[in-house]
């Protein structure tokens, strides 16, 4: 019996590397679409693609289970005109290369997963969003609406269409939390801000079950936000991880040292002072289980202490 067979676009990256393993582990065979690809021991394929155009990559997207496309410049740079104009660029691009794949190959993907994020909603205040609500007014939200207008666009009546809405993702090898929480142990992990600013957060172990869950239920369609039940706010997510790390007080970040921060070390700072409130009741009506929905226990199976084994993978 022939493996079923998982392209994942821009699977290389933090998100990527994790769910290429998880499919591999449940006997699909795993093609990583990168601009870099480079041999690799597990039996996961990397196949150049630039993220644009149509090449030889588009075989592999023939017959293939599902298509789930990750593909994207880090958003975690200064938002000048010019990067946002690189951010945008690569993530419609790319839906733009599969579309064209898909309308090329003799057997579409029967499910095409698109990546998003709930920086859609723009600046949510303390008000919850869920999916029905339109998209936000800021440069983050422009951004997610022109990416998902790409998608909505495309004409695939052969292929299931889905797009995840992503939230502050948690993970031991990538994202943010390293770097917080090694500000943390220097008692540099205070809220930033006003620290009212919501955060909608997700482990990525239940995010890659997320990716798994709609490629192999048929029925799941539409757009779904990736994020945990429970929102927190910047001062009570910083608290739980000084917590979890034996620091019980850091001083509070004030805006102007955030944005001096980020000036200093070529970030966004608005990625850190906007909230984000976001509902994750459609993929609880769907009884997805969280392995992690409450931040202490993610944070402490992310930042295990010392000689103390984590109880469950990342």
């Amino acid at each position: 019996m022939n493996q079923k067979r998982i392209v994942i676009a821009g699977g290389s990256g933090f998100i990527g590397r994790v769910l290429a393993e998880e499919f591999s582990a449940r006997n699909f065979e795993v093609i990583i679409l990168t601009r870099a690809p480079h041999g690799r021991a597990d039996g996961i394929r990397e196949v150049a693609w630039n993220g644009k155009k149509l090449g030889g990559w588009v075989q592999f997207v023939d017959g293939a289970e599902a298509v789930i496309n990750l593909a994207g410049k880090n958003i975690n740079c200064p938002h000048t005109p010019k990067n946002v104009f690189k951010i945008t660029a690569s993530r419609v691009d790319s839906v733009n290369a599969i579309a064209d794949a898909l309308a090329q190959v003799k057997v579409p993907p029967r499910v095409w997963v698109q990546a998003s994020a709930v920086g859609f909603y723009g600046d949510t205040g303390n008000h919850i969003r869920d999916e029905n609500f339109p998209s936000g007014e800021n440069t983050l939200a422009e951004i997610c609406r022109q990416w998902e207008a790409a998608f909505d666009s495309t004409t695939v009546p052969q292929t299931r269409k889905v797009v995840l809405r992503i939230g502050f993702v948690l993970g031991r090898d990538g994202g943010a939390l390293p770097l917080l929480s090694r500000l943390a142990k220097f008692y540099l992990g205070g809220a930033a801000g006003s620290g009212r600013q919501y955060i909608s957060w997700i482990h990525l172990a239940d995010l890659v079950q997320m990716f798994v869950t709609v490629v192999k239920r048929e029925t799941l369609a539409g757009t779904f936000n990736a994020v945990a039940p429970g929102a927190v706010t910047n001062a009570e997510f910083m608290g739980e991880l000084r917590r979890v790390l034996d620091r019980p007080w850091s001083p509070p970040a004030p805006e102007f040292a955030v944005r001096l921060g980020a000036w200093l070390f070529n970030f966004e700072p608005s990625l850190a002072l906007v909230s984000q409130r976001c509902s994750a009741d459609k993929f609880l009506e769907v009884d997805f289980q969280f392995q992690f929905p409450q931040l202490r226990a993610a944070l402490e199976n992310l930042c295990p202490k010392k000689n103390a084994s984590p109880a469950h993978p990342p």
